[in-house]
Formats: structure tokens, sequence, C-alpha cells
């Protein structure tokens, strides 16, 4: 890749095909207005019925918008008697710098990146900032099963 570090490449997960444009505008803005950042994304409010989904990765951001984890599992706990804090699902969508990709191939995977099967727990791991915030539109439902896949294919098929 001989683009120049600065360059903002923005990757859209193939399990994310109804994606609103404003989405992927917003991240790779993000990326350009966060200098100390070399990767942006997004997330969304979850309903915690749905936490326990493994298909589905949570994420905790710190006040700031800097993404602090990302699970499969159900963050943050909530602890019996307290105030449930608000749940995120993270969305397939990433800005990176063409810089900080070179760099990111050369890293062997993280341990919790193994073990979640989460890639950008490797960039976490080796404390890059991942700037997030809040999607501007909803993100329609991804594809991550069979019936996930029908329900798209009928979607688009109706014109949505």
């Amino acid at each position: 890749m001989t683009w120049p570090d600065d360059t903002v490449i923005v990757n859209l997960q193939g399990d994310e095909p109804l994606m609103p444009l404003e989405n992927i505008q917003r991240v790779a803005a993000m990326l350009v207005e966060t200098s100390s950042a070399d990767i942006a994304t997004l997330m969304e409010p979850l309903d915690r019925a749905v936490a326990d989904e493994p298909s589905i990765v949570k994420v905790v951001a710190s006040e700031t918008g800097r993404a602090q984890y990302f699970s499969r599992a159900a963050i943050p706990a909530h602890a019996a008697g307290r105030e449930a804090a608000p749940l995120f699902r993270h969305v397939g969508l990433y800005a990176y710098r063409a810089g900080f990709l070179r760099q990111f191939v050369t890293w062997p995977p993280a341990s919790l990146e193994l073990s979640e099967s989460l890639e950008q727990l490797r960039a976490l791991a080796h404390d890059v900032h991942i700037q997030i915030e809040l999607a501007p539109k909803p993100v329609p439902a991804g594809v991550d099963t069979e019936a996930d896949l029908e329900a798209v294919r009928a979607h688009m098929a109706s014109g949505g």
C-alpha cells in the first residue's frame, strides 16, 4: 500500500449490507477530526434482552468517546441492586489511517483478540486510540445468521 500515512480508509464489514450512507461519511469524518485516533467506529444502544447473544459485539466507551473494550459477552455487567448502565452494540464499520494499517498487520494476534475473536482487541492491546460515537442513523439488522440473511433479502426485494 503506497498511500500516505494519513490517508483515511473506510472498511464496511460484509455483514452490514444496509449501512446508511450518513454513518459511512461520519466514521470517516471522525477520524479526520480526531488527530490522536488511528481508528474510528460507531455504536448503537443495545437492548439488555439480547445482551447475551455472542453474535452481537458489545462495546464500552469512555466519556470522551474512546473505546475501552469490545466483547461478545454482555458488558458492562449489571450488579444486583444497582442501576443498569446502558449497553452498546458495536457497528461493523471502521475508518483507519493507512499508516496505522501498515503497523497493525505486523503485530501478532493478541491473547484477548484470540479469546473473543475480535481483531480490534489487537489494537487496544497496543494502546491504539479507537474513537467511537453513536451512529447518526439507525443501522438496520446485520447478517449474522441464515435467518438474518433471509430478512435482509426480503427487505431488499421489497425495495428497501
